[in-house]
């Protein structure tokens, strides 16, 4: 079935003895055990499994073309249980652009236990030369958050191949949508639900998706279930409700995203634009070979100092200020300001991710705080 179809009925999992269309939410705990010692109804204890989070896990495998997934309480979450199934003293490429939060968890959590390098991943040159004999996982994050930098995952996935090496991939400025790194090659998907898979910014989750359940996957598995850092049986409907529309969302942002990218590169007071729709993109024609479409996440650089950029962030009314992104509302973030004083995030720079309101009306908004 095609995306749009599986999107809507790959989580109906559940048979009810009052035929709901719509599954039903199971918020209990723990689950019936029969004569025999068995579980009738597959579910032993909610920690462990649920019929709501099989319904969502099920559901982004298929999107993915995984084998299995494993959904979290958070995206962070899923960069905490892979890193944990290492073992340690394994060396991690990573991207020198990545998501500060699973950043800072390298840096701060497992700065002891592992060993990592923050690389510019568009040289894959430079990746061949940063494997190690430890070297035992490759994430990359594409496209980047918040450069917006994309990474073949084809060509990655051909050098960790031959190397015996975990390729993890971040997908979640694309989606499922948009982009299915485990065709390409990758070994693991990672998405924060969070974002464009909830899409509504009131869900917190996370889930990784495997392309095969290996050795490696068991130890996330066992992470996931017996560490017990899941999502709520709501949070895993509302995820499976939200991702009955994620297809015909994305297209929205794809939509929108272009035009006010296009407004952005022809603006005055705009020094650069970061969007891989755009032909100008140093990795636009690897973004066409890997994405059916761009998005609507882009980040651009400001005329001026910190000073201006952040009279700028503060001029808007229809944008959002605020962290997060993919939700249906357009909201804008200055990163320096957020990821703080170690940042090598540009100072001028404003990270956007474009909503679903009318084009017209998105564009009028950073018209007039641009002015």
């Amino acid at each position: 079935m095609k995306p749009e179809t599986l999107a809507i009925h790959a989580s109906n999992l559940v048979k009810n003895a009052t035929g709901d269309v719509t599954p039903p939410i199971n918020l209990s705990t723990t689950f019936f055990r029969d004569e025999q010692g068995g579980y009738p109804g597959g579910h032993m204890y909610s920690r462990v499994s649920n019929p709501n989070r099989s319904a969502l896990e099920n559901t982004v495998a298929q999107l993915e073309f995984g084998e299995d997934a494993a959904a979290f309480a958070s995206g962070n979450n899923c960069g905490m249980s892979l890193f944990q199934a290492l073992k340690p003293g394994s060396h991690i490429i990573a991207p020198d652009d990545m998501y500060w939060g699973i950043k800072k968890q390298l840096l701060t959590i497992f700065n002891e236990i592992l060993e990592f390098d923050f690389i510019d991943q568009t040289d894959l040159n430079l990746i061949q030369s940063s494997i190690k004999q430890n070297t035992a996982l490759i994430w990359i994050e594409t496209p980047s958050n918040p450069l917006l930098k994309v990474t073949d995952i084809e060509e990655i996935s051909k050098i960790a191949k031959s190397h015996h090496i975990t390729l993890a991939c971040d997908s979640t400025f694309a989606s499922p949508i948009l982009q299915n790194p485990i065709l390409l090659g990758a070994d693991i998907v990672m998405h924060s639900s969070t974002k464009y898979l909830g899409g509504h910014s009131d869900i917190l989750g996370g889930i990784l998706v495997t392309a095969k359940k290996d050795e490696l996957w068991d130890k996330i598995k066992n992470i996931q279930q017996t560490g017990g850092a899941v999502p709520s049986p709501f949070d895993c409907f509302l995820l499976c409700r939200s991702i009955k529309t994620l297809a015909y969302r994305m297209k929205g942002h794809c939509e929108n995203g272009k035009k006010v990218a296009q407004y952005l590169v022809n603006h005055p007071k705009v020094e650069a634009v970061f969007y891989p729709g755009l032909a100008t993109h140093p990795q636009h024609e690897i973004a066409k070979k890997q994405m059916k479409d761009f998005g609507g996440m882009m980040s651009f650089l400001v005329k001026g100092d910190v000073n201006v950029t952040s009279k700028v962030v503060n001029k808007v009314r229809l944008f959002a200020q605020a962290t997060s992104l993919g939700g249906v509302e357009s909201l804008i973030e200055h990163r320096y300001s957020v990821e703080g004083p170690d940042s090598k995030t540009p100072k001028n720079l404003l990270r956007i991710s474009v909503g679903l309101e009318h084009v017209d009306d998105i564009i009028a908004d950073l018209e007039q705080a641009l002015t």
